[in-house]
């Protein structure tokens, strides 16, 4: 029998245990997957009072033959107990009304109170990218902006660009490759579009070159033959061929002396400005190189390509190219959002190295291809079921709720950006699979708490089905499926307005119509997106296409009513509508714009 180890679980169960949690995890399990003890990172050696990984080795084995049915009781209890703190029900099928602006609110009044004036980003060191916070602050001063608070949407929005800019200018960004040492592509997908939604918010080609960055290096290092995008890069590596030890950050850290050598007669101005020492620049803190692995080296916050390749010559860090459908959603709708709003950089924007420059439709070619290996590879036509993921075929796990929601949202990006009718019907499709509610289909749904599952109910060996609400790293699959749900309604209900209020609703939607493919399509597909307006769907259709007329006919009639009173044919027609009402049609996406700029 195959077994589904949701990690989730032994995350759940270490930050009960002790009180916090973070990866890389470790938890020891018994033969039937109960977890016995465990905890975050171990340090290979003993160091600063704690336990290195092979103390914790000897004491796990010494505990397994002495105290075994301790340890597995209190492994059984822990679940027991998980599973009754977990079983938490909704009070109401009803949304209070003002609840969203005040959770908002609320929200986004505790992240301030933890920001950082000085290095950016909120709470203290260690900091890791959490994408959602920017994303609730960005719409935290959008909604701020609206309703007439302008100094406080300008305070809020300067929190976000404050640290969007320190991590872009800090050792968290190498900039002769991509961020952070250990490059995970969840970072990756989010960050992007955070540095995309700036841009489009300020037109500073200095977000727009940040977010070219990272997918110009998911490009270059991350995509397998075809198409599929792998799942991390390690942080260690060795530091020469044929070398027995790995260390941290060793493909990306330089001597001093190789600092020299590829700046040349610059280096003293260069070195005093980025702070490069001969002893190393890992020294701000105590906490900065807790292992002395960085001793003499230097973390580099340049763009420069004589350190590309010098680096290219170093033994690369291992590749995880295990494919992951939610992280491949994520970065669906970041390759697919990159290759609308990158339209509005000015004509003649240099771009230096790593950025490729490249014509932003090449992104979308990117997104259609991970999204074509996904449905070959890793979903049943059948039972309309996807796989978790992929490495030399298609893993035995079935798809989670994050597979189902992430993917689902990536689709509506592509479909949004001008992406072909197949992809939101096939996202149409996953939805109805996620939302089944009928036995023995049911996959996610809690009937009676509401909301969903993590894993689907049928595998006995899931110890605990979590129903996780918590947005960390990663958003939760429950955050990211009532969006898709509320975009869903916008897009597929008649009354497209005529849902709850809730945070993150579509209420503004941009109807394309005209034929494609044509460069006046792309330019107004392209106006449509080129201003950050978060409630905002957008459908387009060509009434000459019989495929996507039925399509609309059987989803929402409007559209098509809407499509064949405004269709021209030697012109593409945009519609915005809000409140029930629709503005009169522009043809050119300037006036587009125009419109969308206006104040509600």
């Amino acid at each position: 029998m195959s077994r589904t180890l949701d990690l989730k679980v032994y995350m759940t169960y270490v930050q009960a245990l002790y009180g916090g949690g973070g990866w890389p995890l470790s938890v020891f399990l018994s033969p039937d997957l109960k977890p016995l003890m465990g905890g975050t990172y171990f340090a290979p050696d003993d160091n600063y009072g704690r336990p290195g990984f092979k103390t914790v080795l000897r004491k796990v084995k010494d505990a397994w033959e002495s105290k075994r049915d301790v340890l597995v009781k209190s492994g059984a209890f822990a679940i027991e107990q998980l599973s009754e703190a977990l079983s938490a029900s909704a009070q109401s099928n009803k949304l209070l009304e003002g609840l969203p602006q005040i959770a908002l609110g609320k929200c986004a009044k505790q992240l301030a109170e933890r920001y950082d004036p000085e290095f950016g980003g909120f709470g203290s060191a260690p900091k890791f990218p959490r994408p959602v916070e920017v994303q609730l602050m960005l719409y935290y001063s959008k909604k701020s902006e609206e309703n007439g608070k302008h100094s406080e949407a300008e305070e809020k929005l300067k929190m976000v660009l404050h640290t969007l800019e320190c991590m872009a200018r800090g050792g968290i960004c190498d900039h002769t490759g991509v961020p952070h040492f250990e490059k995970m592509l969840y970072d990756q997908g989010q960050l992007a579009n955070i540095y995309l939604d700036a841009f489009s918010i300020t037109k500073d080609v200095f977000y727009s070159c940040i977010a070219r960055d990272i997918l110009d290096y998911l490009r270059r290092d991350m995509i397998g033959s075809n198409g599929e995008i792998f799942s991390a890069e390690d942080a260690d590596s060795a530091e020469s061929e044929g070398a027995t030890r790995k260390k941290e950050g060793a493909f990306y850290a330089r001597t001093n002396n190789e600092v020299e050598e590829v700046v040349g007669e610059h280096a003293t101005l260069f070195k005093d400005h980025y702070y490069i020492k001969p002893l190393g620049n890992c020294d701000l803190s105590a906490r900065s190189d807790p292992h002395k692995e960085f001793e003499g080296k230097n973390v580099l916050i340049e763009r420069n390509g004589g350190f590309f390749l010098m680096r290219s010559k170093r033994p690369r860090p291992h590749l995880d190219d295990k494919v992951i459908v939610s992280w491949n959603g994520l970065a669906i709708s970041s390759f697919a959002r990159a290759s609308k709003i990158l339209n509005a950089e000015p004509e003649g924007t240099r771009f230096y190295f790593p950025v490729v420059g490249a014509e932003p439709k090449e992104y979308m070619g990117v997104a259609r291809k991970v999204v074509t290996f996904i449905r070959r590879h890793l979903y049943n036509d059948q039972t309309h079921r996807l796989q978790h993921s992929f490495r030399n075929g298609p893993s035995k796990a079935p798809g989670f709720l994050d597979d189902y929601a992430f993917l689902i949202s990536g689709l509506l990006n592509l479909y949004e950006c001008g992406g072909e009718i197949f992809w939101l019907a096939w996202a149409i499709e996953l939805q109805d699979t996620q939302i089944r509610t009928s036995l023995p289909d049911e996959l996610f749904l809690d009937r009676e708490g509401g909301g969903y599952f993590d894993t689907p109910g049928k595998d006995p060996s899931v110890l605990l089905r979590v129903k996780e609400d918590h947005d960390g790293a990663e958003p939760s699959g429950n955050s990211v499926s009532a969006i898709n749900l509320l975009v869903f309604e916008s897009k597929l209900k008649d009354a497209a307005m005529a849902v709850p209020l809730m945070c993150c609703a579509a209420d503004k939607q941009i109807v394309v119509i005209g034929h494609k493919p044509s460069e006046e399509f792309e330019e107004m597909v392209a106006a449509a997106h080129a201003l950050y307006e978060p409630n905002r769907t957008v459908i387009h259709i060509d009434p000459s296409d019989e495929e996507e007329m039925e399509f609309w006919e059987e989803n929402n009639a409007n559209i098509v009513a809407m499509a064949k009173s405004n269709f021209a044919a030697d012109k593409v027609v945009a519609l915005v509508c809000q409140n029930f009402t629709c503005c009169p049609p522009v043809t050119d996406p300037s006036s587009l714009q125009a419109l969308l700029s206006q104040k509600s």
